[in-house]
């Protein structure tokens, strides 16, 4: 038996390319950079590492949650492993790992991640009361009684 899962969490390196196939299936493209922290052998110091992640998601979910997106926003992407392999016009053999994303969550706040001078695109969104960790009758300084 084998288990072909992974869940990455990142953020978006560019904004996603919404297609469509000749079949006219939404294909959503993306990229996600996930950091890793690794110690430095020489120094014994940790060091940021970050690792760049081809995402590609398909159908309904795929264009519903293009809207949705853009360039710096946090995100969790849950998929399967999907391996590439193709000859280059030049004739060299080229290959490359991609996520193929079954399920995705933004993370974040609502506007993380947004630029203000990027084009949003999509449904313009409900203001929404902001989230307080303490109840509105508390009174301000007072540690929450838990």
């Amino acid at each position: 038996m084998s288990i072909n899962r992974v869940i990455i969490t990142g953020n978006l390196t560019r904004d996603p390319e919404l297609t469509r196939s000749q079949k006219d299936m939404p294909i959503l493209k993306m990229g996600v950079a996930v950091n890793d922290r690794r110690k430095n052998p020489a120094t014994g110091e940790w060091e940021d590492s970050v690792n760049f992640v081809d995402v590609t998601m398909f159908g309904t979910r795929a264009e519903s949650v293009s809207r949705f997106l853009n360039k710096g926003k946090a995100v969790a992407i849950e998929g399967k492993l999907r391996w590439h392999q193709w000859e280059s016009p030049t004739g060299e053999k080229r290959s490359k790992l991609e996520v193929i994303g079954d399920d995705i969550e933004l993370l974040g706040g609502r506007d993380s991640g947004r630029d203000s001078g990027s084009s949003g695109g999509g449904a313009p969104r409900s203001e929404a009361p902001a989230y307080t960790d303490a109840p509105a009758d508390l009174p301000p300084g007072e540690d929450i009684p838990f």
